[in-house]
């Protein structure tokens, strides 16, 4: 049965281009219209910051679908298009130039931008930040100009930018107010393995100091330390944390908390608008509170997702998060949500960076991370969702089968 019905996506990203795919695989007929203010159709992040920017890969590797994809499917794909109005009341989104788009749908697949670095000399020529393909291209060609390095912020981003930047024979240091890289997520005795990693490979670390200004003329030529460090740097790189972009959800006077606030089904305080993705503060049934991911699993299962609701299907989204990184020789996948924890119990190898790490809360593994260590994503989802109480030393030890932990105890 044909319908006249119109979708609109807000957003050309992993999670609009996963929910377009979604609507036409789940039989929808009605008019799709995908809207994104970038001019290049919809592609990862991921390899930004890793294999497309040490040159390693190109755009065939960055697309998410190639290039006849949309018009196939009779997707509309509106590239250079910026939505600057969102009228829930009336249903219609007003693009920037005056065209009004009805809707009968629509799903808010914003994403999020980067945090911008607050200290003086931070708007120098020379400073860069990476969230989007122009970001990446332009980093690129400064990094092949460039003498020296400083990357501001070693969550993922900082991370994985320093590691290239370094892998492609730079000087690089690293700056960072907490005692350890990614400590905020993993925790100082798993941060400190990547504190080591980037030691080993000839990353100057600055851990435990924020950037306290910066410094030149024409362009950035320093970066001050809060504890004193001077560090010469023709290229900066600000990796201090994403925002999700609520403009038009705030304007539009639907609910925030930390980006979008969304249910289960990821419909918004209004009927009829769906979040998605970087943007999406989603309701978690498993977990009980809201929860944004900002990492590629999520975009592309939530968009899917988010596209069934659009068409009616009653299908909760609890999927565990999921996020992987790949930094030099150190490959790992994480799976859980853990915001807090109280024990951290290695199993393998941590000094030869092949290694299982669980966090524990309450005496329950709440979060898994497999580094260089493969094939086992599916046990540790399986006890990451089981919550097992298991003794850490069995935990650790490698005799004990892995598989047969989330066996031992069901869930609490």
């Amino acid at each position: 049965m044909t319908t006249e019905q119109t979708f609109v996506i807000v957003g050309a990203s992993l999670a609009g281009a996963a929910a377009a795919e979604a609507l036409r695989s789940r039989g929808f007929d009605g008019r799709v219209v995908l809207v994104g203010e970038e001019p290049a159709r919809p592609y990862e992040r991921p390899p930004l910051s890793k294999g497309y920017l040490a040159g390693q890969s190109g755009l065939d590797k960055v697309y998410v679908h190639e290039a006849g994809f949309y018009a196939d499917r009779s997707i509309e794909l509106r590239t250079g298009t910026t939505v600057v109005g969102l009228d829930p009341e009336r249903s219609v989104v007003t693009l920037a130039g005056g065209e009004t788009i009805p809707y009968d749908r629509l799903l808010l697949a914003t994403g999020a931008a980067p945090r911008r670095l607050a200290v003086p000399g931070a708007n120098l020529p020379g400073v860069h930040y990476l969230r989007t393909l122009a970001d990446a291209d332009n980093l690129a060609a400064a990094a092949d100009e460039a003498s020296s390095v400083a990357v501001i912020g070693a969550g993922w981003v900082g991370s994985e930018v320093a590691a290239t930047l370094r892998q492609r024979g730079l000087p690089v240091a690293l700056v960072e107010p907490a005692a350890t890289p990614l400590e905020r997520v993993l925790g100082r005795e798993v941060g400190g393995i990547y504190r080591d990693l980037h030691a080993d490979h000839g990353v100057a670390l600055h851990l435990g100091q924020g950037a306290a200004s910066l410094h030149g003329g024409d362009r950035v030529e320093e970066v001050r330390t809060t504890g004193g460090a001077r560090i010469a740097a023709d290229l900066v790189v600000v990796g201090v944390g994403a925002v999700p972009r609520t403009e038009l959800a705030a304007g539009a006077g639907l609910l925030l908390g930390n980006g979008v606030l969304v249910d289960e089904y990821l419909q918004s305080s209004h009927p009829g608008i769906f979040a998605a993705g970087d943007v999406a503060s989603a309701w978690h049934p498993w977990y009980r509170t809201h929860v944004r991911v900002e990492h590629w699993a999520n975009a592309c299962h939530q968009g899917a997702a988010a596209a069934a609701s659009m068409m009616g299907v009653r299908e909760p989204y609890e999927r565990v998060p999921y996020f992987f990184s790949d930094q030099y020789d150190l490959g790992m996948e994480y799976t859980g949500y853990c915001p807090t924890w109280d024990q951290v119990v290695l199993r393998g190898d941590p000094a030869g960076r092949e290694f299982i790490a669980f966090w524990l809360a309450g005496g329950q593994v709440v979060a898994g991370m497999n580094a260089n260590v493969w094939d086992v994503g599916e046990t540790l989802r399986e006890l990451v969702t089981n919550r097992p109480r298991v003794e850490p030393a069995r935990l650790a030890d490698v005799d004990v089968p892995l598989e047969g932990l989330a066996a031992e105890v069901t869930r609490a």
